[in-house]
C-alpha cells in the first residue's frame, strides 16, 4: 500500500514535468536515484520514441522530430551504427546523413532529450548488428566478448564517437541524458569482464551521464546482460505487467522503464505478409504504462528505410534476410506520414502523459508525387564490367578481399568431372550458376539449399563455371552472428573439390559503378545494369514500383535505394523527395534476369 501511494505521488509529479523542453545551451543534471530518473533534481518520466538517422534522410530529421513532439513524446532514442561510421579500420565518417552530432542538436532544437545507444553491437535488423564487416577479415575473430582484437577496435570507435557527442551531454548544455551499455547482451553472452571493460571505455572516453542496459524480462537475460552498478531496463512487445514484474524481482529500488516497447515488427523477404502488430492491444499496454507512471521507449516511432545494403538478417532454423523497408508498422509510416496508431497513441499521451494539455500541431504534410513513366534506354552487362580477378586455389569470402557488400563472381575451368551434383558448402547467400555464360540454375540459402545438378553434356569440352554470389545481409541477432559472405567453405562437383579459381569482387559501390560503360540499342545479356532518366517539374516523396522485375538494386541520382526481389512481400522502394531534383534525374537498375527496355513508374503508396 505504501509503495502504491508513493508511486501515485511520483506519477502526479511526473505528469507536470514531462512537457518541459530540453533547454538548449543551459547546463543541467540528470541522475538515477532510487525509483526515479531525476532531471535537475526533480522526477522525470521518460516518454521516448526510437528513430535512426541513417534510415531517414537528413532533410527530414526536423519534420520527424516535430511529429515526435506532436505525439507527446519528450525524448529521442537512437542507436549509433559503428559500421556506418567506420567502414574501414580507422577511417571515420561523421558527415551528411551520418552527422550524429547534428542529429542530436536537431532533436534538442525540437525540445527533445536524447538517449544514445552506441553498442558497439546494436542488432536493429541492421547488417551485422552494426558491427563492421572488416572484423571478419580475421579468420578466428570473436565478437561481443573480451577478444583483445575486438576490444581494441571497439575502444577506437567509442573514443572517436565521444569526440562527436560528449559535448552534447546535459551537463554541457546538450540534450543527452543517458547512454546504453551494449545491447540485449543477455541474449548473446555472459562475459562480465567484457561488460566491465566496455563500461570503463565509455566512461574514460567522456560519457558522464548515467549508463543503462536493456534486455528481455527473463531472469537469465537480465542476469547475463547487466552489471550491479548499471541500471537495467526491459524490452518487450506485450504483457508489460509480467515484464516489469520480472524486472522488479531481479533488481529493487530502480526506475521502471521499458527500453523497447515493440509497437510494430519487421519483415523478411518471402514472408507471406508484412510485419504487423495489434494496435488496439498495444494502445491498452501503453495506457497501462502511462497510468502506472512507467517510463518507456516506443520501438519504432519511425522506422524509415534500410537504404543501400544496410538491412540485416535473422537465422534461426533458416536464413531470413530483411526487406529494404523498415516501415515497422510504426506510428509514422516509411514516408513519415502519421498512421492510425499515431493518433491512438497521441490521444493516450495527451490524456495520461500531459494531463489533457493540448499538444503541438503536426507540421504540414510533405508532398507526394507520381511519375507515370521512366524509360531505361542504356545497358551494360555485368560480365562485361568485371574488375581484374584475384587468383587463388580455393574460394574465399568477400571480407578477405576487404569487400563490405555487393556480389562476388567465382570462376574456374572444369577439369575432371563435368556433370553431377554441384555442392557449395556454406553458401552465403544467393548464387546464380553459369556454364559458358549460360544460366543453369540458382541456389538460395534462404531455402536451405546448397546444391544443384549439372546435366551431362552441359559442361563438356573447354567449359567455364561461373558462380555469382549475392550477399543479402549479415545476421544481426543470435549465435550465428559471424556471417561472412560469398563462398565461405568450398565447391565440389561429383564429390571432387574444385580448385584454381579467379575471384572478381563486385562491391556495387560508387567506384565500381563509375567504371561501367553503357551503350544504347539492344539490351545487354543478364545480369545487367540499365540506365535512364526522367524530368520533374516538382519534387516529392514517391515509391518506385518494381513489380515484374526479378532481383536487384536501384540507384537514383547516385543514391542507393536498396534491394528489390520478386520473393516479396515488398514490391515498391521508397524514394525520398529530398534525393530528387527539378529537371533531369538519373536512374540505374541492376537486375539478375531482366534486361529489356521496360518502363518503370512510381506511386504514392507503399503497397
Amino acid at each position: 500500500m505504501i509503495r502504491s501511494i508513493q508511486t501515485l505521488f511520483a506519477f502526479l509529479m511526473l505528469t507536470t514535468l514531462t512537457v518541459l523542453p530540453a533547454a538548449a545551451g543551459q547546463p543541467g543534471t540528470f541522475a538515477i536515484q532510487g525509483e526515479h530518473f531525476l532531471l535537475n533534481g526533480k522526477p522525470l518520466r521518460i516518454m521516448s520514441g526510437e528513430m535512426h538517422y541513417p534510415r531517414v534522410p537528413r532533410a527530414y530529421w526536423a519534420d520527424r522530430f516535430a511529429k515526435m513532439k506532436a505525439m507527446g513524446l519528450n525524448t529521442l532514442c537512437t542507436y549509433v551504427f559503428w559500421n556506418a561510421h567506420e567502414p574501414r579500420p580507422g577511417d571515420f565518417a561523421f558527415d551528411g546523413n551520418l552527422d550524429i552530432a547534428a542529429y542530436v542538436r536537431e532533436a534538442q532544437k525540437a525540445g527533445l532529450y536524447v538517449i544514445v545507444r552506441p553498442g558497439p553491437y546494436v542488432c536493429s535488423e541492421w547488417d551485422f548488428g552494426g558491427l563492421p564487416s572488416w572484423l571478419l577479415a580475421e579468420p578466428d575473430i570473436k565478437v561481443r566478448c573480451s577478444d583483445p582484437r575486438y576490444m581494441a577496435a571497439s575502444r577506437r570507435y567509442i573514443e572517436r564517437l565521444a569526440k562527436e557527442l560528449k559535448g552534447l551531454q546535459i551537463s554541457e548544455g546538450g540534450p543527452i541524458i543517458m547512454v546504453q551499455l551494449e545491447n540485449e547482451y543477455g541474449s548473446y553472452g555472459n562475459d562480465k569482464q567484457y561488460l566491465r571493460d566496455l563500461r570503463d571505455i565509455l566512461v574514460n572516453a567522456g560519457f558522464t551521464v548515467p549508463l543503462f542496459t536493456s534486455d528481455g524480462g527473463a531472469q537469465y537475460l537480465l542476469e547475463s546482460g547487466t552489471l550491479p552498478d548499471i541500471t537495467p531496463v526491459v524490452n518487450f512487445g506485450g504483457g508489460p505487467e509480467g515484464e516489469f514484474g520480472a524486472l522488479m524481482k531481479f533488481r529493487q529500488n530502480i526506475p521502471l522503464m521499458c527500453g523497447e516497447f515493440w509497437c510494430g515488427w519487421f519483415t523478411h523477404w518471402s514472408d507471406s505478409l508484412w510485419g504487423r502488430s495489434d494496435g488496439a492491444k498495444q494502445a491498452k499496454e501503453l495506457e497501462w504504462m502511462l497510468t502506472t507512471g512507467k517510463s518507456f521507449n516506443l520501438y519504432m516511432f519511425h522506422g524509415g528505410t534500410n537504404f543501400g545494403f544496410t538491412a540485416g538478417s535473422n537465422h534461426a532454423k533458416l536464413f531470413e534476410p530483411d526487406v529494404t523497408s523498415y516501415d515497422y508498422d510504426a506510428p509514422l509510416d516509411e514516408a513519415g506520414r502519421p498512421t492510425p496508431k499515431f493518433y491512438a497513441f497521441r490521444d493516450l499521451l495527451q490524456k495520461h502523459g500531459h494531463g489533457g494539455k493540448k499538444l503541438p500541431d503536426l507540421p504540414a504534410p510533405l508532398p507526394m508525387i507520381e511519375i507515370p513513366k521512366i524509360m531505361l534506354t542504356e545497358h551494360a552487362a555485368l560480365f562485361s564490367s568485371l574488375p581484374a580477378p584475384i587468383h587463388m586455389p580455393q574460394p574465399q569470402p568477400m571480407e578477405y578481399f576487404g569487400q563490405e557488400h555487393g556480389l562476388v563472381l567465382y570462376r574456374t575451368k572444369l577439369v575432371g568431372p563435368r556433370s553431377g551434383k554441384l555442392v557449395i558448402t556454406e553458401l552465403h547467400d544467393f548464387a546464380s550458376i553459369y556454364i559458358n555464360g549460360k544460366l543453369i540454375g540458382r541456389i538460395d540459402r534462404m531455402r536451405g539449399e546448397n546444391m544443384l545438378e549439372i546435366p551431362k553434356g552441359v559442361g563438356e569440352g573447354d567449359a567455364t563455371l561461373d558462380i555469382l554470389v549475392e550477399a543479402m545481409g549479415r545476421v544481426n541477432f543470435g549465435d550465428k552472428l559471424i556471417d561472412r559472405k560469398g563462398i565461405t567453405e568450398r565447391v565440389t562437383l561429383s564429390g571432387v573439390t574444385l580448385m584454381s579459381w579467379d575471384v572478381f569482387p563486385i562491391p556495387m559501390n560508387d567506384e565500381f559503378l563509375g567504371r561501367i560503360h553503357y551503350a544504347a540499342g539492344d539490351p545487354a545479356q543478364a545480369p545487367a545494369f540499365m540506365r535512364g532518366s526522367f524530368d520533374l517539374k516538382a519534387t516529392g516523396d514517391t515509391y518506385l514500383d518494381m513489380k515484374g522485375w526479378k532481383k536487384g538494386i536501384v540507384w537514383i541520382n547516385g543514391q542507393n535505394l536498396g534491394r528489390f526481389w520478386d520473393a516479396g512481400p515488398q514490391e515498391r522502394l521508397f524514394v525520398p523527395g529530398s534525393w530528387l531534383v527539378k529537371g533531369k534525374n538519373e536512374i540505374v537498375v541492376f537486375d539478375i534476369d531482366r534486361t529489356g527496355n521496360v518502363p518503370l513508374r512510381s506511386v504514392t503508396a507503399m503497397k
